[in-house]
C-alpha cells in the first residue's frame, strides 16, 4: 500500500489562519473567523451603521471596550477631557458599549488603559487567536503568538454584526535575530534598528514571524514592542511563537483559561510554532551584538542610527527619492548633515506608548535616575491602571516624582497627541512612542524615538545621551 504524503511543514502564522478561515472567495479573499475585536472611543462611526442597519453584536462576549486615545491624563472622568467635543466622545463610547451589552472597561476602572497593554495584561489575548481593533499597533498582540492587525470602522462594523471579516492572505516574513544584545540595547533599539535596515515599506504586505536568540530571550515586555512596531516597516502584522515564557506569562490572568481548561490549551498552544523546515517567502537576518542603543533623526522610523552616529547627508542616499525624502526631513527636525546626535539638545521627554509603557520599561527608566534630576519636562504615562498601580508599589513612582518627572494617569497621551498632551512647536523630544512623522505629537513637534533608559538618560542631561555612559 502507497504511504500517504507526508504533510508539508507550515508557518505559525499559516497554522492559525487555516484555523480560522471559514470560507476562500475565487477572487482570494478569505472570510476568517474573529476570536477578539478590542474596540476604543473612535468607534462610533462603526456603532452608528450597526445602529442604522438595526443590528446588534453578534458575540458582545468577545468584544472588549476600552477608552485610550482620548482619555485625559491629568483626570479619571470625561470632564477632564480637553474639550467638551473629546468629553462627548467619551461619553458616546460608554453608551454604546452599553448598548451592545458588551465588557467595557471604563476611565475608573482599575483594568482601564491603553488597549494594547490592557489586553495582553488582563489575559484577552492569547496565543492561536485571530484578533482585530481599529488600531495600528494591533499588531503588538501578536506576541502572545495570535494573529493580530488593524482595521477600519467599515470592518469594525463587519465584525461587530457577523464576528468575522474578509482579509486576504498575506505573504510571510521571518526576521531572525542571532546573538546576544550588549548593555543598554533593548527590543526597541532591535526594532529600530530592523527598521533602518528594511526600510518603513520593507514588510509590505506580509506577517513577520521574529525568531533567534535574541527574541527567545527577551520577555513579554520585549516581545511586545517588537510586535509592536512591525507596522511601521509596513508589516500587516507581527508575531512570536508562544513558549514557555508566554505560557507563565498568560497563566493565572483574569480572560486566560481556567485550570481545568489549563492542559488542553497548553496542548494546542504548543503545537502553533512554525514546523521546522516551513519556508517563508521572505527571510531577515540581524545580530543583536551589533545593535546600538538607537535614535531616529527624521521624520520615518526609518530614519535610525545608532546614538553613536551622526546626521546623515541627503547626497549619501542612492535614489533622487530618498535623497529629497531625506533633505525634507531634516528641514522639519532643524537638523545638518553631520550632526553628533550624542549631545543633542532635547526640549522635552515623553515615556509611555504602547510601545514602551509596561512595568519592565518603567524599571528600566527609573534605574538610570539614581537620584538625579530632570532638567528638562519629563511626562510619564503608565499603559494601564494596574501598571500605575504597581509602578507605585514598587516605589518606581516616588523615583519620578522626586526626580520632578510628571507622573500621569493611563493613555496615550504624548504618542497621539489627541488628548491635549502635546509637544510644542519647534521643541524637540525624545520619546519612547512608535511614530516621529511630522506633527505626530503636535504641530511642528519634531521627534527622536528612543528606548525608555535612553529617554530617562535625555530627561537628566536634557540632551539625547548614550545611555551606556550613564
Amino acid at each position: 500500500m502507497a504511504q500517504a504524503p507526508a504533510t508539508a511543514p507550515r508557518t505559525m502564522f499559516g497554522k492559525i489562519w487555516d484555523e480560522h478561515e471559514i470560507l476562500r472567495h475565487p477572487s482570494g479573499p478569505s472570510l476568517l473567523y474573529i476570536d477578539r475585536d478590542l474596540i476604543h472611543e473612535g468607534s462610533f462611526h462603526a456603532f452608528a451603521e450597526l445602529k442604522r442597519r438595526r443590528l446588534k453584536p453578534r458575540r458582545p462576549k468577545q468584544i472588549f471596550g476600552i477608552a485610550d486615545h482620548y482619555v485625559p491624563t491629568l483626570g479619571r472622568s470625561a470632564a477632564d477631557a480637553a474639550s467638551p467635543a473629546i468629553a462627548r466622545m467619551i461619553d458616546t463610547f460608554d453608551e454604546n458599549m452599553k448598548w451592545g451589552g458588551m465588557r467595557h472597561f471604563g476611565l475608573t476602572s482599575r483594568d482601564q488603559g491603553i488597549v494594547h497593554v490592557v489586553a495582553p495584561e488582563q489575559g484577552i489575548t492569547l496565543p492561536g487567536l485571530t484578533i482585530v481593533c481599529s488600531d495600528s499597533h494591533t499588531s503588538t498582540q501578536g506576541a502572545l503568538g495570535a494573529i493580530a492587525f488593524g482595521i477600519g470602522q467599515s470592518e469594525n462594523a463587519h465584525v461587530l454584526a457577523t464576528q468575522t471579516l474578509w482579509q486576504v492572505r498575506p505573504k510571510t516574513m521571518r526576521v531572525t535575530v542571532d546573538g546576544v544584545l550588549g548593555q543598554g540595547v533593548t527590543a526597541k533599539d532591535v526594532m529600530l534598528a530592523l527598521i533602518a535596515k528594511i526600510g518603513a515599506a520593507g514588510a509590505g504586505g506580509h506577517a513577520i514571524e521574529y525568531a533567534g536568540r535574541v527574541v527567545r530571550n527577551l520577555s513579554i515586555e520585549g516581545r511586545l514592542t517588537l510586535c509592536n512596531m512591525s507596522i511601521e516597516a509596513a508589516a500587516r502584522l507581527g508575531m512570536i511563537a508562544p513558549d514557555e515564557i508566554t505560557f507563565s506569562y498568560v497563566r493565572g490572568r483574569h480572560f486566560a483559561p481556567a485550570e481545568q481548561e489549563w492542559d488542553m490549551a497548553l496542548d494546542h498552544w504548543r503545537g502553533l510554532a512554525s514546523d521546522e523546515g516551513a519556508i517563508f517567502d521572505r527571510e531577515v537576518t540581524l545580530d543583536g551584538a551589533e545593535i546600538a542603543p538607537m535614535v531616529t533623526w527624521g521624520t520615518s522610523p526609518e530614519d535610525a542610527v545608532a546614538i553613536t552616529g551622526r546626521v546623515p547627508d541627503p547626497a549619501s542616499f542612492g535614489n533622487a527619492e530618498k535623497r529629497k525624502a531625506a533633505a525634507k526631513s531634516l528641514e522639519y527636525m532643524d537638523l545638518t548633515p553631520g550632526t553628533a546626535l550624542d549631545g543633542l539638545k532635547v526640549d522635552k521627554v515623553f515615556i509611555g506608548s504602547c510601545t514602551n509603557s509596561r512595568i519592565e520599561d518603567l524599571r528600566a527608566a527609573a534605574a538610570v535616575l539614581k537620584g538625579r534630576k530632570a532638567v528638562v519636562q519629563t511626562v510619564v504615562v503608565p499603559g494601564s491602571t494596574r501598571v500605575k498601580e504597581q509602578a507605585e508599589a514598587e516605589g518606581i513612582a516616588a523615583t519620578f516624582r522626586d526626580s520632578g518627572f510628571e507622573w500621569r494617569e493611563s493613555g496615550c497621551s504624548m504618542c497621539a497627541a489627541m488628548n491635549g498632551d502635546v509637544v510644542g512647536p519647534g521643541e524637540r523630544c525624545a520619546s519612547t512612542s512608535n511614530r516621529n512623522f511630522v506633527g505626530r505629537q503636535g504641530p511642528g513637534a519634531r521627534t527622536h524615538l528612543v528606548s525608555p533608559a535612553m529617554a530617562a538618560a535625555a530627561a537628566i542631561t536634557g540632551r539625547l545621551t548614550d545611555v551606556r555612559r550613564i
